[in-house]
């Protein structure tokens, strides 16, 4: 590998660079995000399932974004070093990080479809499965199938950003579509057609996951500037550290989800039983199944302003690396106004359009105390969008600027204290309708913070005079 051979990045147009590695990531995370989607869409119009299926796949959800934050945090770790050791041109170091980062990834998986399997009763019952007996069975059934292919999950999704690092957005985003069109192909011919239920819906999302991660091991074989010898494999326990390190802050905003969503699960649970419609038996896995829609509209939108955001790592590192902080504030100027601009109109689609995103998931299947409390779900849980986006953007450029500390305290303050916190407590006053609030109020509190770290950022980016001078010459 060339020393030079990334040094596009520190002099290219940074809204050139913006959009050629933001698009492809934001399509990666897209189709990926499509994988639970799609199921939850023909769960909920296959009338044996519809919102008992709903339920289960909520159930299920957080358990799949547990394999997510560990393979994330391998691979957005592996590409923030990888990036950053370019630009001080060090090759040896993220081949290292690269090959170390496999390796770790494949042990991840092995070990947690392990537990899983073990453990499957616990585990589900302690994300709010237990709502009635017919969510558990299907959730029991779903969760089997899914577990079974949770390492080629977690070595696709790994290889995704490290496949970007490589200089290949664009194969990173093809693999991870491949094996998403194979699922949507799949899932209405395992449910409808051969009435698998729960496990046609598990199995077309596994075939999806292989075909991903076949791609990623092709790929792994044709590296264009980071290709590992047989040496780098050798586990180096000093750069799997920092390449964890560096990936801890993806692996806290995901998993710290995962905490939000049991917390938030349960409060369902317990307060929908409280409720004088939802304690019946009959509607009890309703309130559990439209939070589940409404977060998955919510990852819709997430995956394009994290896209955006992890698309920015290679630039972001490199200029970092590199000492060009006046192209750093310029791409960080950018990215937080195009992330605003996705929440506003993410923001007006659930405020104006609730009832029509509901009708997608099934509401015609059901009764009419599904679509109303689905329509105020949309409304009130998710309100507070613009702020949410913003809040994404700047976790992951402070991580891309390898300001991990900062990163990852602004990502556990959002999910664990507020996220969890909020969750916990607003329902004992506000009951069911707690748990809607507190997703806003969490979001809220947290830009009050970013905003105090983005102005900081910006006065540490200030333009040396002599980089000034560089720039007005090239210009």
């Amino acid at each position: 590998m060339k020393p030079d051979a990334n040094q596009f990045l520190g002099t290219e147009p940074m809204g050139k660079l913006m959009r050629k590695y933001s698009i492809p990531c934001i399509i990666s995370l897209l189709v990926g995000a499509l994988y639970n989607i799609v199921d939850q869409i023909f769960i909920a119009n296959a009338a044996y399932l519809g919102s008992y299926g709903n339920a289960a796949n909520t159930v299920v959800f957080p358990l799949t974004v547990i394999a997510l934050a560990i393979a994330v945090m391998i691979g957005d770790g592996c590409c923030a070093f990888v990036s950053l050791s370019l630009g001080k041109q060090e090759p040896e170091s993220a081949k290292k990080s690269v090959a170390n980062s496999i390796l770790a990834v494949l042990l991840a998986g092995i070990v947690l479809s392990a537990v899983y399997l073990i453990l499957d009763d616990q585990i589900l019952t302690m994300f709010g499965g237990m709502v009635n007996e017919e969510t558990f069975r299907h959730s029991k059934e779903y969760f089997f199938y899914i577990t079974l292919g949770i390492p080629f999950y977690m070595f696709g999704q790994a290889m995704n950003p490290i496949i970007r690092a490589d200089g290949n957005p664009r194969f990173a985003m093809v693999s991870t579509l491949a094996g998403a069109v194979a699922n949507i192909i799949l899932d209405p011919i395992f449910i409808f057609g051969c009435k698998w239920g729960m496990m046609g819906a598990a199995v077309a999302t596994v075939i999806g996951q292989v075909i991903t991660a076949g791609l990623a091991v092709w790929y792994l074989f044709r590296m264009r500037l980071i290709r590992p010898s047989r040496s780098d494999y050798r586990p180096d326990r000093m750069i799997l550290k920092k390449t964890l390190i560096l990936g801890l802050t993806s692996f806290l905003s995901q998993i710290s989800l995962v905490a939000a969503m049991a917390a938030i699960n349960n409060m369902i649970r317990k307060y929908g039983a409280m409720d004088e419609i939802f304690g019946q038996e009959q509607y009890a896995q309703i309130p559990m199944a439209v939070v589940g829609i409404v977060m998955k509209f919510f990852q819709i939108v997430i995956s394009i302003v994290v896209g955006m955001a992890a698309g920015c790592i290679p630039i972001a590192g490199y200029n970092v690396g590199a000492g060009l902080k006046g192209r750093v504030r310029e791409l960080f100027t950018m990215l937080l106004r195009a992330e605003a601009i996705v929440g506003g109109v993410a923001l007006l689609i659930v405020e104006l359009l609730p009832k029509q995103l509901i009708m997608i998931f099934g509401a015609a299947n059901e009764s009419v105390y599904y679509t109303d409390f689905a329509m105020k779900a949309f409304r009130i849980y998710l309100c507070m969008m613009v702020c949410a986006c913003v809040n994404k953007a700047c976790f992951i450029f402070l991580q891309a600027m390898g300001k991990a500390l900062e990163s990852t305290l602004l990502s556990m303050v959002r999910e664990i204290v507020f996220g969890v916190g909020f969750a916990l407590v607003l329902p004992i006053f506000f009951g069911l309708d707690g748990v809607l609030y507190s997703m806003p109020v969490s979001d809220l509190l947290t830009f009050v913070i970013a905003c105090i770290l983005i102005r900081k950022t910006y006065r540490e980016l200030n333009i040396p005079e002599q980089e000034a001078s560089r720039i007005m010459q090239t210009n």
